[in-house]
């Protein structure tokens, strides 16, 4: 059963991602939002000066620090769910109660990566976000 939960749980959190980098066709936020990764990957041609630097390493920290929280929200409520689920047999009010705080921790955690990316954006100069929308078409 443990195992199973960690592969659930691998599943939910790579399906929980905004942006797909695995398959550029399902990011629906491409030329519009930047990853820390790819902002980073192109420090140099970016030209970022300290502020901006220092700003968005802020932003990507505080963020995550806030994410935390509500990622050990989701894997305790799946794993309530995955108990339940085990179950016979399985209450399903019980179950939905869980699936629905899973659910709830889960749009928490896209909200927060959503602030982040949007932070992130905000903190680019309109020639930087024209360099990453090309560096994209690429």
């Amino acid at each position: 059963m443990k195992n199973g939960i960690l592969v659930l749980l691998a599943a939910i959190s790579l399906g929980s991602g905004i942006a797909s980098a695995a398959d550029p066709k399902m990011d629906v936020f491409k030329g519009k939002l930047f990853a820390p990764n790819i902002i980073l990957e192109h420090q140099a041609e970016l030209n970022l000066n300290k502020q901006q630097f220092t700003a968005i390493r802020n932003a990507v920290v505080e963020v995550q620090g806030n994410m935390a929280g509500f990622e050990w929200d989701l894997r305790e409520a799946y794993l309530k769910l995955m108990a339940e689920l085990d179950k016979v047999p399985i209450d399903e009010k019980r179950v939905l109660e869980y699936a629905s705080a899973a659910m709830l921790a889960e749009n928490e955690v896209k909200k927060q990566q959503m602030l982040m990316l949007i932070r992130l954006r905000n903190l680019l100069t309109d020639e930087q976000i024209e360099f990453l929308q090309s560096a994209q078409q690429r």
